[in-house]
Order: C-alpha cells, then sequence, then structure tokens
C-alpha cells in the first residue's frame, strides 16, 4: 500500500556536499578537499563492462543462438592530486591517501556525486600507483593513480526505497441506517503495492514476510514471476527472502529455502525490473498483522 524512500545513516555518499567529488572508505575527493581529481577525470564509472554473451553456434546453419548477455565486473580508475599547503603538510595528506586506499578484505561502497545526483558501486582497491617525484619531494604535490574492481558492476542509488502492503482486506462498507452527514467506512487493502526501480537495470530486493499467514505467496507483474513458501508464519514472526544472495531466512537465521514450493521462482531470478513493478501479496490464510515489505536500490548498468 506505501512507498517510499528510506534515508539510512550508512547511506553511501552521504559525505559528498558538492558536484565533481568521489567519497571513498571515508575520503572525499574533489572540490573542497586537498585530493583534487585530474583533468581526465574517472575512467570506467559510466562505460558499459565487458559482456559474456551466452550464444551458443547452431550446428547446421550459420549464425548462433543468442543466449543470455551478463556485464563482467566493473573497473574504475581514478587519477588524483595530492596538494599540500606546504611540504611540512605533504606526509599527512599522503599518510591518509594511502590508508583509505589501503587493501582490504571486504566491498565497501564507492561513491560519486555529479550534477546533483550520486550513484555508488560495491569495489576493492586493485592498484594504487603514487610516484615520489621531484615536484613531491620539493613541493609536496602529488599524482597518485587509484583503481577499484567491483564485481557487481551495477551502479546504485545511494537512498534504499521501501514498499509495504498488508494482505487484502475488505473495506467496512457504509453502516445502516444512515445517519447525515454519511459515512463511507474505511477503504480496505488491494494486497498490492508498486516497486519503482528508476534505473536502467534490474535490482534485486530483500523481500520481508511478517505473520500471522500461511503459505504467503508474492508476485511481480511485471514479470510475472512468484515466489511462494510453504511454511506457516506466527504472529510477529518474520521470514527475509535474500533475492540477491538467493537466501531464506526464519527469524535471525534458520535458513528455510527448502519451504518454497514448485510454484516458487529461483530467488535471485526476481528481480525488480526498470520502471513500474506491481507486487502482489496473497496467501489462504492470514490475519490483520499479516503483510509484505520490500526494500532496494535502484540500478544503472
Amino acid at each position: 500500500m506505501t512507498a517510499a524512500p528510506a534515508v539510512l545513516a550508512s547511506a553511501p555518499g552521504s559525505l559528498l556536499t558538492e558536484d565533481g567529488q568521489l567519497e571513498w572508505n571515508g575520503l572525499v575527493v574533489g572540490p573542497g578537499t586537498p585530493f583534487q581529481l585530474a583533468a581526465e577525470g574517472l575512467t570506467g564509472w559510466a562505460d558499459l563492462p565487458g559482456i559474456d554473451f551466452g550464444d551458443a553456434n547452431r550446428p547446421a546453419q550459420h549464425g548462433a543462438w543468442a543466449g543470455e548477455a551478463l556485464a563482467q565486473p566493473r573497473t574504475v580508475g581514478a587519477t588524483v592530486w595530492i596538494l599540500a599547503d606546504s611540504p611540512g603538510e605533504a606526509a599527512d595528506l599522503l599518510d591518509a591517501f594511502c590508508r583509505a586506499t589501503a587493501l582490504g578484505r571486504s566491498e565497501d561502497w564507492l561513491a560519486v556525486r555529479t550534477h546533483g545526483r550520486t550513484h555508488a558501486v560495491r569495489g576493492r582497491v586493485a592498484q594504487r600507483v603514487v610516484p615520489l617525484d621531484r615536484q613531491y619531494a620539493r613541493n609536496g604535490v602529488a599524482k597518485a593513480a587509484v583503481q577499484w574492481v567491483c564485481t557487481d558492476p551495477r551502479r546504485y542509488t545511494p537512498d534504499e526505497a521501501t514498499a509495504e502492503t498488508p494482505l487484502p482486506q475488505r473495506g467496512l462498507g457504509m453502516p445502516y441506517p444512515l445517519v447525515y452527514p454519511v459515512g463511507y467506512g474505511d477503504p480496505g487493502a488491494s494486497g498490492s503495492v508498486d516497486a519503482e526501480n528508476t534505473g536502467n537495470a534490474g535490482t534485486y530486493p530483500v523481500i520481508t514476510v511478517t505473520g500471522p499467514v500461511r503459505m504467503p505467496r508474492i508476485v511481480n507483474q511485471a514479470t510475472g514471476l512468484v515466489l511462494e513458501y510453504d511454511i506457516e508464519l506466527g504472529a510477529g514472526e518474520r521470514l527475509t527472502v535474500d533475492t540477491a544472495e538467493g537466501t531464506v531466512q526464519l527469524g535471525a537465521g534458520a535458513s528455510r529455502l527448502h519451504t518454497a514450493t514448485v510454484a516458487s521462482a529461483p530467488e535471485q531470478a526476481w528481480t525488480l525490473v526498470p520502471g513500474r513493478n506491481p507486487v502482489v501479496f496473497r496467501a489462504p490464510e492470514g490475519g490483520a498483522g499479516a503483510r509484505a515489505s520490500l526494500r532496494w536500490r535502484s540500478a544503472f548498468l
């Protein structure tokens, strides 16, 4: 029934204040900072990554059968001027830059703001080059290069959107005998909600079903794909479906992936396509507190 943006404290790009800035691991590069992007700017940010085609050659004809096209990881590069006001400040700035771009075990958000819009990818530092040349030795000015590899090539909006709907409910109707002014009763619930992906690539939502409900069924009418689980949730119990990871968990972590019915699509196939996605929540039995909620980030390739 409801859809709204959810601004999170940990939203990527929260430190960005001006166009032309990028944020990585607490470091802001761009206008208003001692770290400035070189004239060539970012490479690989808005490019379409390499594509893996699942085409299969036709054995007795020219050409091939078209298969699925999947983007490879994204590689983003930046050349950064480290501009110290004095030679005495140069070592501290270089330390801060190297600390932010150190080798990490897990991916983090790389966020970029241009023309009032911020997008972010998850990546890891793959290379850093900092020549300590005569310019740095004399003036404290260094020209560094850094490269990130992003296993998920999609760029995302920084804030998550959310949508929620209860099971369908009838309205209360008009009370009789009529007393003026006439009340038309409370409206019912349709059991559906629109989830809009404002990007140009499919995105994976996290879906939470809250009981009491038996055999919850979630349908994306834009794709026709269904998620359905042969499980009964008590009041307040939650079933969480992470479509990106392909997991189904009851409460804090008990897997319920095996409860998927034969009508259910693979979790990682259930995406929100670009544009409007009417999502329907149904179940053969459920109480007034039963609801389904989704959260997602719009995605761009």
